[in-house]
């Protein structure tokens, strides 16, 4: 990543947020190791984002903005509620970094507008689709734990993955147990 110059400082310090989590994780990032890699002072991240928790509202409302994109682009594609999920664990491994400070309110502040309007427009689009395949309201909440679950296990590597294929194709079988 090249040093902010005179352009988009906001972005310079979320694309160094993401940089700094796959490197250490979201616990491990500094409004100062954040300004060093943009190229700016520390003044810089705080000007734009008070504090860390400020940088990791902004990179989690990103993040389910991206969410919901993809699901959205997803359903649009296939119409098929498994294929929903399916790019629910291929953005949690494309957008490790977002996807880790997503669901951690202990690290942002989850009242934030932005975020928790990111946040609902991607809950609807992927809990929504059940029910265009089950009348059980707890569908959508039964689907987002399968996805979320096997997208934790195969991040983190708990996972044997020597019997799985490819996170897509294991992802699919896995949602059609629950989804014929």
């Amino acid at each position: 990543m090249s040093p902010y110059h005179h352009g988009d400082l906001r972005r310079a310090v979320l694309d160094a947020a993401v940089a700094a989590i796959t490197e250490h994780g979201p616990a491990g990032i500094s409004l100062r190791d954040l300004a060093r890699r943009a190229g700016v002072s520390h003044a810089g991240p705080v000007h734009h984002f008070g504090d860390k928790a400020g940088v990791l509202t902004a990179l989690a409302a990103e993040g389910f903005g991206l969410l919901a994109d993809a699901l959205a682009a997803a359903e649009e594609r296939t119409r098929d509620f498994v294929e929903v999920g399916v790019a629910y664990v291929r953005f949690a491994i494309e957008h490790r970094a977002h996807f880790e400070v997503m669901f951690r309110p202990d690290l942002h502040r989850e009242d934030d507008a932005a975020l928790v309007a990111a946040r609902d427009r991607a809950g609807l689009l992927l809990t929504g689709g059940a029910s265009s395949v089950s009348d059980d309201a707890m569908a959508g909440v039964a689907a987002w734990s399968l996805m979320h679950g096997f997208a934790n296990l195969w991040l983190t590597g708990a996972l044997r993955t020597e019997h799985l294929e490819d996170p897509d194709t294991a992802a699919r079988a896995i949602a059609r147990i629950l989804f014929p």
